[in-house]
């Protein structure tokens, strides 16, 4: 996913998808942080928005954790929309929870991506501290969200090219 940062603080280019009347993407935004994921998704949907993709095609579900992302996106990839966005927040504590957590929901949805199906976006901010996730969910940096809607489309874009 790319950042604010690596287009020098340019505003996000927003592309459409091929067929926008058709497109259809799952949102799957874990409840823990909820501040900051609700920012996230609220990004991701206005950027689908924006693209034109309809209303009734952007599907929003919630689940209680990160973790859990995983398992929810693999259900929804089987349903095959154009892409799948999983939103997370998971900040830094003193365990190593934090280290768990994060390696589960990166393998995990490696593993998904790596059948080659319908893309997932991983959307989990992984930051040491809430200053570092909310900078990141709509601050300084942008939102990520919208980020991840933006590569959702893209990949989607890239599987209608070669399917």
């Amino acid at each position: 996913m790319s950042t604010i940062l690596n287009t020098n603080g340019a505003t996000l280019s927003i592309p459409e998808p091929f067929e926008k009347e058709r497109f259809t993407v799952d949102i799957v935004t874990a409840s823990w942080n909820p501040e900051i994921t609700h920012a996230l998704r609220d990004g991701a949907v206005d950027t689908l928005r924006a693209a034109g993709v309809k209303e009734e095609n952007i599907h929003c579900y919630d689940v209680p954790g990160t973790v859990e992302l995983i398992n929810a996106a693999g259900v929804l990839v089987r349903r095959r929309p154009d892409a799948v966005i999983i939103i997370g927040c998971v900040i830094r504590g003193d365990t190593p929870h934090f280290d768990y957590v994060c390696q589960q929901a990166a393998t995990g949805a490696a593993i998904i991506n790596a059948r080659g199906e319908t893309p997932l976006i991983f959307g989990v901010l992984t930051v040491d501290t809430l200053e570092q996730a909310q900078e990141r969910a709509g601050g300084a940096l942008g939102n990520k969200g919208s980020e991840a809607a933006v590569a959702a489309i893209e990949m989607a874009n890239f599987h209608a090219s070669i399917c």
